[in-house]
């Protein structure tokens, strides 16, 4: 598939879990194919699309192949000065356990 193809899948989970009142994705994108690791410019482009998406309410974990992870995470940091709480992961178990900690944290932040 397409990079658009891909970025359009994501755009639309984040939409509809927000639609839905979820508040914790996680994406699993390692068995897509077709495109090259992503430019520091799509990045920019389309997680500025997934920020709008999310609206500060849906926190994203997404989980991909570890060639297609910028080594200074561009994309995360994007993501953060656009108020998307997310970050890339390379396995479910690492995106799962960065979840649990955000929970644990707003739990802890909410009892103070």
């Amino acid at each position: 598939m397409s990079l658009a193809t891909a970025v359009d899948m994501v755009t639309a989970a984040i939409a509809y879990a927000r639609a839905q009142g979820v508040r914790e994705l996680m994406t699993n994108a390692t068995s897509l194919t077709g495109f090259e690791s992503p430019s520091i410019a799509q990045r920019f482009i389309f997680v500025e699309k997934w920020a709008s998406a999310a609206g500060g309410v849906v926190r994203l974990a997404m989980v991909v192949r570890p060639e297609m992870i910028d080594p200074e995470k561009f994309g995360v940091t994007v993501g953060a000065n656009r108020g998307l709480i997310g970050d890339v992961f390379v396995s479910e178990a690492e995106a799962v356990a960065w979840l649990d900690s955000l929970r644990k944290a707003n739990r802890s932040h909410s009892r103070a």
